[in-house]
């Protein structure tokens, strides 16, 4: 009996279907590729005749379907790190590390039974969550992920935010007014007036950055910190960004000022009666809000994609492609399948107690880790917008962890104080910076 013979005789009937699958996909994916390598002109020249349209539809669709991985993400997060502080160790049952609970809980919440109440407004109810998802949605298409990947690049990006951001407020209302609950109506009434005390500070906080650059662009006031750590405005605009970092923690509802769905005083607030998949749009777009103001914060005040340094190289790596024609897709559809059996085999080989669909998923992995770290290599050394990314998204994680520590760590306000501090300390702080941002513009022009 050959070593082929007894490889194949040793595979459950699970390792021998996949052996026989994998050569053929791979097949099925090179055919399909260079299939569309042969269409690409025919395509491109649809695409560019209708351009606009593509390009608003396309970024649309990106920037709603990164909504929900970034909510499973920032749940899991918010899960293990309270944990760790706890000194827990949080979900490790489902997925590595437990990463894909946060997943196991959107699938809960989908297969919740939707109850409405008989004694609610039934349109205005079930509009509700779906406003306060779109305001999420909305505004995160003018965030400057970096110079060259902004969904809406709107000159009055700045202001489309806090008009649009508003909208959030107006569905907790309808929330909490459409279900005829007095917890409900309270989380609501709430939600509004947490929301007209913290929008004028929030707005004002940032009139002085304005001022200094001109201009209500995002892109524009990202380009306006570029150079060295000291450009960005978060050391030219301390106050500012003090300011701005308190009102968008009450704006997201995030700890210690959730008080529109406060567990130990209303229940659950504008979301008392809420189930099912509507209590989900809250319940996502609350961690999408928290994802949005931690970008615009790392865009108006940490430099946006800008790194915090400057490297004295610049690493480019040149590849001549123009001569491999259709040998590219193929060879990109056979690689998974090489890889995939140049680390399974010696897997197999190890031990007789791993089973053959084992090592090959082993296999599979192992090369799809090496092969995305070696394009994103590639892809950070060849463009220069994944870089840009990355520091953006570093700058972005890195408040969402303070989101996160602050929730482990600080008790809730009383809704009076939260009321006080937003109109005896803030609002007269912000007024103070604008104040003395303008006459310092005056004094240097």
């Amino acid at each position: 009996m050959s070593g082929a013979q007894m490889v194949w005789s040793r595979m459950t009937p699970g390792g021998r279907a996949l052996a026989v699958l994998l050569p053929l996909l791979s097949v099925g994916g090179a055919a399909l590729t260079a299939l569309l390598v042969v269409a690409a002109p025919f395509i491109g020249a649809t695409i560019g005749a209708n351009l606009p349209i593509v390009r608003f539809l396309a970024a649309s669709v990106i920037t709603f379907l990164i909504t929900v991985p970034v909510a499973f993400l920032l749940i899991y997060m918010e899960m293990k790190i309270i944990a760790l502080m706890n000194l827990r160790i949080g979900p490790d049952r489902i997925g590595p590390a437990g990463a894909v609970m946060s997943v196991v809980h959107g699938l809960k919440v989908l297969m919740k039974e939707d109850f409405t109440p008989p004694s609610v407004d039934v349109p205005v109810f079930t509009l509700a969550p779906v406003v306060v998802y779109l305001a999420s949605f909305m505004t995160i298409m003018v965030i400057p992920f970096a110079p060259d990947l902004t969904s809406v690049g709107l000159e009055f990006g700045l202001l489309y935010f806090f008009a649009i951001g508003g909208l959030g407020v107006v569905g907790l209302m309808m929330a909490g007014w459409s279900s005829f609950n007095k917890y409900s109506l309270l989380g609501g009434i709430r939600a509004a007036a947490q929301a007209i005390s913290y929008e004028i500070p929030l707005t004002l906080s940032v009139v002085g950055i304005i001022i200094l650059t001109g201009t209500l662009s995002l892109p524009k006031i990202v380009e306006a910190q570029s150079g060295s750590l000291l450009d960005w405005f978060v050391f030219r605009q301390p106050l500012a960004a003090i300011i701005f970092f308190i009102a968008i923690t009450a704006e997201a509802n995030r700890t210690p000022f959730d008080n529109t769905e406060a567990d130990q005083e209303i229940v659950a607030g504008f979301a008392t009666e809420y189930s099912g998949m509507r209590f989900g749009f809250f319940f996502f777009a609350e961690y999408v809000n928290v994802f949005i103001v931690s970008a615009l914060f790392a865009a108006v005040f940490l430099g946006g994609s800008n790194a915090p340094i400057s490297l004295p190289f610049s690493p480019e790596i040149v590849v001549d492609l123009s001569g491999l024609g259709l040998l590219l897709p193929i060879a990109a559809g056979v690689a998974p399948v090489l890889g995939t059996l140049a680390i399974g085999l010696p897997i197999y080989a190890i031990s007789a107690r791993i089973k053959a669909w084992q090592a090959f998923l082993a296999g599979f992995l192992i090369f799809g880790a090496l092969s995305t770290a070696a394009i994103g290599f590639w892809a950070w050394a060849m463009l220069p917008p994944v870089a840009d990314l990355i520091w953006f998204l570093l700058k972005t994680f890195t408040l969402i962890f303070i989101f996160v520590w602050m929730r482990a760590t600080l008790p809730r306000a009383r809704i009076d104080q939260l009321m006080g501090f937003a109109w005896k300390w803030l609002l007269p702080a912000s007024l103070l910076n604008l104040f003395v941002t303008a006459a310092a513009v005056l004094l240097t022009a």
